[in-house]
């Protein structure tokens, strides 16, 4: 099992920064990938950015530029820098993490709110 714990979210101004922080501890030597979705009121969740154990990374097209995931390995943390923040980026925060084998499973924080206010 792999547990995951949020931190970071809160309510900020238009054009502001937040960062937040996913603390994973368990079976952290099994994780593949992490990322963060989010969760905007009446929407379905979606993915925001995902870092592979590789270092990889993806973004939606909606944070590209604005948006840096990074992991600190020592840590067991991974981070969502989060720059030039928009009213429609208000949501709740989730992160996640996959392990590919020997089955795929995904495991979830409990998530952080974000308000952006205009």
């Amino acid at each position: 099992q792999v547990q995951l714990v949020e931190s970071g979210g809160g309510l900020v101004q238009a054009g502001g920064s937040l960062r937040l922080s996913c603390a994973a501890s368990g079976s952290i030597f099994s994780i593949n990938a992490m990322g963060w979705y989010r969760q905007a009121p009446g929407k379905q969740r979606e993915l925001v950015a995902s870092i592979t154990s590789g270092g990889g990374t993806n973004y939606a097209d909606s944070v590209k530029s604005r948006f840096t995931i990074s992991r600190d390995n020592a840590k067991n943390t991974v981070y969502l820098q989060m720059n030039s923040l928009k009213p429609e980026d208000t949501a709740i925060y989730y992160c996640n993490a996959e392990r590919y084998v020997p089955i795929h499973l995904e495991f979830w924080g409990q998530g952080t709110l974000v308000t952006v206010s205009s």
